[in-house]
């Protein structure tokens, strides 16, 4: 393996004023290479749509990569084998490419995420069977904060290969609730009953409008599902609240709520 000493001995023999201000020409020239191009850079990723955050990310590795090439080419100037120190540095890079695999996998991740924008601070969303509120996109995670008031890290290596439901892209959020009803009361009394049950809840959306079906026949009754909608800060009172009123109104229209029932029949002996 290339040692970086003996690179450095061997060159220093050669070291002569005119190498070192060959060497010093070579690095003002990179330098203000550097600057321009960083300018050029920062003006080009300006009439982009990337988020800050990324336009940061990408000028730091463009400036590590322009500081790099500028310690190279100076090297060279001095008469360093170029060849040692690139072999070098390959196998530096090689070994911190191995030992940061997940690392530098959630960067990429990150990155995705942030120039892809499947979702934003602040929306609800679910991946991996956890959901939550996005309340911070990094590049090595995204934390969610979850109903149940706990915080949830999800690896952006992971969440950028996997599905991800966006629960508040649209600004609104569906409620779907299903009812059953006993086979003796009328569809009709019961839809109703459903309807006005969504009339007495509040923050029900009247644009895209409520609809009401019968979706299928139990063991024990006939099953509703009311379909409404509702901005997405409301969503979780406003399905309770739903729920509460269907509830009072089919008590109030003599509907009965089945339940699973269990017929004994006690047998004597002999009969």
């Amino acid at each position: 393996m290339p040692n970086l000493n003996a690179i450095l001995s061997q060159a220093a023999g050669r070291f002569s004023l005119e190498s070192l201000l060959s060497s010093l020409l070579t690095l003002l020239v990179c330098l203000l290479a550097v600057r321009l191009l960083m300018k050029l850079l920062r003006r080009l990723l300006s009439r982009t749509r990337l988020e800050e955050r990324v336009r940061r990310y990408v000028l730091t590795a463009a400036k590590l990569l322009l500081y790099t090439l500028t310690v190279i080419f100076t090297a060279g100037s001095l008469g360093i084998n170029m060849n040692s120190l690139v072999a070098l540095l390959s196998v530096g890079g090689l070994g911190i490419t191995l030992a940061a695999e997940d690392i530098l996998g959630n960067v990429a991740g990150g990155l995705v995420i942030l120039s892809s924008h499947p979702f934003s601070i602040g929306d609800f969303i679910e991946s991996g069977g956890v959901s939550g509120t996005v309340g911070e996109i990094s590049l090595n995670h995204t934390r969610l904060l979850t109903p149940d008031g706990y915080t949830a890290l999800l690896p952006n290596k992971e969440l950028a290969a996997s599905k991800v439901i966006n629960y508040t892209v649209l600004g609104r959020r569906r409620i779907v609730w299903k009812m059953s009803a006993s086979y003796d009361a009328p569809t009709e009394t019961v839809k109703q009953a459903c309807r006005r049950a969504v009339e007495a809840t509040p923050n029900i959306l009247e644009d895209p409008e409520p609809t009401i079906f019968l979706t299928g026949f139990g063991e024990s009754g006939i099953d509703y599902t009311v379909y409404c909608w509702t901005v997405t800060d409301d969503w979780w009172p406003t399905q309770f609240a739903l729920a509460e009123n269907l509830r009072r109104e089919f008590a109030a229209a003599g509907v009965e709520i089945p339940y699973n029932k269990l017929d004994v029949k006690i047998v004597k002996g002999g009969e």
